[in-house]
């Protein structure tokens, strides 16, 4: 029994420390994307991602079932990879379009590469990542800062050397910016001395300090709605411009165990000429400052062991990203029992 409990919490480990499967993740800004096919690692996975004809992003496992050779070395054809090892042409669905060096190849026809749903949204590519049991992806839904009329958006994304959710746990502290970005021009006020409250909503939970709304870095929304999401916002004086509160929705995407590529969305409530105005004194002024915060929070990450976790002592105050931790390793058991009751393994594909 201990053997099989043994394997079971291993197996969840995996999952946890990858990123748990049945969910949308972006894996790439659009301008990343163009003509020529681009290799990426997300979720610990391999993949080739690849515009055709008509500008629709596809995404396969980058690996040419032939012999193994990274179809992101390949030629793009419009609607299928050509591998530059030997030629073999892999459509979007996978399956293998052409073997041009034999007649008649067994292979042509066969689905020998997995696909990955794809859509594209908010200037980012993201990529459905299902298991076995869920080749298929679910309806994504994010915040109103994206998807709602009258904002305007600006991404921002980087890759950090660290596990994502290190970057989850830092965005779900709303202290930290009281002390790490103290002297940031948009997280210079509020006390040094908070008591916290997680509130559960529709899509997740809310955790902010109390009696501090609309002073600093007050408040932190965690949703789970086809995607894991993060959203914050920053209040703003009339010094930067139109469209109130500085909004950002973040979300974090697996690289493997030890790297993950964090995407930021800067946004505010604004359109028209306001938009423009906003987006030209983002760029002009305050894009710089809002580097060099993120880039705080990327070094103190970086520099944190991995066995980090391993040896903390927590308090009130981290009861949000303690929360958080439960919710994600809870769907990483449902993930591992669900496959093992079919059969399945939780990384195989559909």
């Amino acid at each position: 029994m201990s053997a099989i409990l043994g394997g079971k919490r291993s197996a969840v480990d995996r999952v946890v420390e990858l990123g748990v499967r049945n969910y949308w993740y972006p894996i790439a800004a659009s301008y990343h994307v163009r003509q020529a096919p681009v290799g990426l690692t997300r979720l610990g996975e391999r993949i080739m991602v690849w515009r055709d004809d008509a500008g629709t992003v596809h995404a396969l496992e980058d690996r040419c079932p032939h012999r193994g050779a990274r179809l992101s070395l390949g030629w793009n054809l419009g609607d299928r990879i050509a591998c530059s090892y030997h030629g073999i042409e892999i459509g979007a669905d996978g399956c293998v379009a052409s073997v041009p060096a034999v007649h008649n190849s067994g292979l042509e026809g066969r689905q020998c590469v997995r696909s990955y749903p794809c859509i594209e949204r908010y200037g980012a590519i993201f990529a459905w990542f299902g298991d076995a049991l869920h080749p298929g992806p679910a309806p994504l839904t994010l915040p109103e800062e994206l998807s709602g009329d009258g904002w305007g958006h600006i991404l921002c994304t980087a890759h950090w050397r660290c596990n994502y959710a290190y970057a989850i746990d830092n965005v779900m502290d709303p202290m930290h910016g009281t002390y790490l970005h103290a002297i940031s021009h948009s997280m210079a006020r509020g006390d040094k001395t908070a008591v916290m409250r997680a509130t559960k909503t529709e899509t997740g939970l809310m955790f902010e300090k109390e009696g501090q709304r609309d002073v600093n870095f007050d408040w932190v929304e965690f949703g789970d709605t086809g995607a894991l999401w993060l959203r914050l916002q920053i209040p703003y004086g009339k010094n930067a411009g139109p469209g109130g509160s500085f909004a950002i929705v973040g979300l974090v995407t697996p690289v493997d165990a030890r790297n993950c590529r964090v995407f930021f969305w800067r946004c505010r409530k604004v359109q028209g000429w306001q938009r423009d105005v906003w987006r030209f004194l983002y760029r002009a002024r305050l894009e710089g400052l809002h580097w060099h915060v993120l880039e705080q929070d990327r070094v103190v990450l970086e520099t944190l062991p991995n066995d980090a976790r391993e040896r903390e002592f927590l308090y009130q105050h981290d009861s949000g990203l303690s929360r958080v931790r439960r919710i994600i390793r809870q769907k990483a058991e449902a993930q591992v029992d669900a496959c093992a009751a079919a059969g399945v393994g939780e990384f195989e594909a559909g």
